[in-house]
């Protein structure tokens, strides 16, 4: 395998030497201008990127390597910069980092630290390039947009694989935001009807004279309106799966309907006279208590039974361990990739805040706080007042203070908290990486 490419920016004959010799570890190509530094990152496209401020015509100042600086981060936004400055350009490298850079490093310089600090970013650079490789799989995975390492949320996750191959109609509980429909998907995903369609209807969105025409179809002249004849959404799932999303917003009068083709399974177009076989997979959800429902007359009993031959029960958000922070971390990536932003951090403010908040939205409404804070963040860092929400106290997550009960959920949060980095896991925990590594065998973390 070959070195990893390191470009050094420096105007310095040498210094530039120097650091070539120091750095023989690394693939090292240089630079001694803002042009032929931005050549050598076209041609070469280094992880790390080691820079002076004062660079020709400007060697007194910073205004040339601030503006190297930004037209870097511009055009490879995910590559780590690295700052060497002297005492009196401190406040510059400060105002480097907050531009975007990685670091900065104090000249004189010592050469085992700089080393170090180059290490660290070529590991977070190839972290950061796995989680997107990751994310790429997962958005091809039959469960794509599940993420979670909640044990409960874990488990759904094996019984939809177990569910998915069979022909029994699901009934998925959870809150609104749970990602219900996300699970749907899964189940058709899975089973062996997904080259067919899957074909989704809001039974709350649609008004009731509009929902049986929807699913049924009508013909020609049935009502005012209908000049031709238009096939149902049922129809056009055919061979598929159909999800009833809010089954129980359902009007009485159309669940008799709905049973009637759940035990026959034909349907009768509004207006029509012949009967029309459709073979579908039948997933459903609900936000509500079906069995109270029924009991107070709001949905028929034998509806209930028919359509929850396997009950599938999604939990909140706040009640997975750990996957706010999980969550939080992975719609970061996505929307500061979607949106051409170099890669923020959120701050340890913001982490407490979104572990604290309750997410009544579930994941709905932290997709949609993430995508905000990306956008209205102005420093490389996201803090609560990016994500509108009030600040947390931040949660002790040290081994040493937690109890035995606890020690699997607060290892989760740390894991979770630090975006699957086991060093800053170790670090937040206070134990050291084996004794970590030892606990996630313990509890089968992987």
């Amino acid at each position: 395998m070959g070195k990893n490419k390191l470009l050094v920016v420096e105007d310095d004959a040498g210094l530039q030497k120097q650091l070539r010799w120091s750095l023989d570890a690394y693939d090292v190509v240089t630079a001694d201008d803002r042009e032929s530094a931005l050549a050598q990152l076209r041609r070469h496209q280094p992880a790390v990127v080691t820079m002076d401020l004062g660079l020709p015509p400007d060697p007194d100042g910073a205004s040339e390597g601030l503006a190297l600086l930004a037209q870097i981060l511009a055009a490879a936004p995910d590559t780590k910069v690295i700052i060497l400055s002297g005492n009196q350009e401190r406040a510059n490298a400060l105002k480097a980092i907050g531009m975007g850079a990685y670091d900065f490093h104090q000249k004189p310089m010592d050469a085992d630290t700089l080393s170090l600090v180059i290490a660290r970013a070529f590991y977070l650079h190839a972290m950061q390039q796995e989680n997107r490789r990751m994310l790429q799989i997962q958005s091809d995975s039959p469960l794509a947009g599940i993420i979670s390492r909640d044990p409960v949320m874990l488990k759904l996750c094996r019984s939809v694989e177990k569910v998915a191959p069979s022909s029994a109609t699901v009934m998925l509980l959870g809150d609104s935001g749970s990602g219900k429909e996300l699970i749907a998907r899964g189940l058709h995903n899975l089973s062996t009807r997904h080259e067919k369609r899957f074909v989704a209807i809001n039974c709350a969105a649609i008004p009731e004279h509009l929902l049986e025409s929807e699913l049924f179809g009508y013909e020609k002249g049935a009502f005012t309106g209908a000049q031709r004849q238009t096939p149902g959404k049922l129809e056009l799932a055919h061979g598929g799966t159909f999800f009833f999303d809010e089954i129980g917003d359902m009007a009485l009068a159309l669940q008799a309907k709905l049973l009637r083709f759940l035990q026959e399974r034909v349907i009768e177009r509004v207006g029509g006279r012949s009967e029309i076989s459709i073979d579908v997979r039948v997933v459903c959800a609900t936000h509500r208590n079906l069995k109270t429902l029924s009991a107070e007359g709001g949905f028929r009993e034998d509806l209930y039974y028919r359509l929850s031959e396997i009950v599938l029960t999604i939990p909140p958000l706040r009640d997975r361990a750990g996957d706010c922070a999980l969550l939080a971390h992975h719609f970061r990536n996505k929307f500061c990739a979607g949106e051409s932003r170099s890669l923020l951090a959120f701050s340890v403010e913001a982490l407490a805040a979104i572990e604290a908040y309750a997410w009544p939205g579930n994941v709905r409404e932290m997709e949609n706080c993430i995508r905000r804070a990306v956008i209205m963040a102005e420093g490389p860092q996201i803090t609560p007042a990016d994500l509108g929400l009030p600040d947390g106290q931040e949660e002790s997550v040290n081994l040493r203070q937690v109890r035995e009960t606890a020690e699997y959920r607060v290892m989760v949060k740390a894991l979770a908290r630090a975006d699957g980095n086991i060093v800053k896991a170790a670090e937040l925990l206070g134990v050291s990486r084996p004794t970590l590594y030892d606990l996630m065998n313990h509890h089968g973390l992987k």
